[in-house]
């Protein structure tokens, strides 16, 4: 049993037994930007604060790949649906959720690095994450990556 001031939690759910536990502080977050160029240096901003508050920021290179990959998806959204979009972060059981939000309803393609000075975004993003996918909500889209947060090799990875 795992204890916590006073009270008595259950143990976690035997599916997650291997990833260890996420800091207290750890659980989510989400915020809404407007879209305007500097919306995106403001979301990689909040990436790294909260992975820092929550003491993921530490461990590997989770921080610098979770920046990296939640700068391409805001880009994305204001490029492509010129409105406001919503970064929500969870993280749990070895597993950082990222999430983008916004109002355009195609689904992003993963195109080859060529040598354009745009189009790599959902390259990198399936080259880094552990998983990634997309699906529609409402009038727009949620695209979203995971990656591990214990410093583990195979940390996060969920079993098919």
């Amino acid at each position: 049993m795992l204890q916590l001031s006073g009270r008595h939690l259950p143990d976690p759910d035997a599916q997650y037994g291997p990833f260890p536990q996420p800091p207290l502080g750890a659980g989510h977050l989400s915020v809404e930007y407007a879209p305007r160029p500097s919306a995106v240096r403001e979301a990689r901003a909040e990436v790294r604060r909260q992975l820092e508050g929550w003491g993921i920021a530490e461990r590997g290179e989770v921080a610098d790949v979770a920046e990296l990959l939640v700068g391409e998806l805001a880009t994305n959204a204001l490029v492509h649906a010129e409105s406001r979009f919503r970064l929500t972060l969870s993280a749990a059981h070895g597993v950082l959720r990222c999430e983008v939000a916004d109002a355009e309803r195609r689904v992003p393609l993963v195109l080859e690095a060529g040598t354009g000075e745009s189009g790599r975004g959902m390259f990198l993003v399936d080259a880094l994450a552990q998983r990634w996918g997309c699906h529609r909500d409402g009038p727009g889209k949620i695209v979203w990556f995971e990656l591990g947060t214990c410093g583990a090799d195979g940390c996060g990875r969920r079993q098919p």
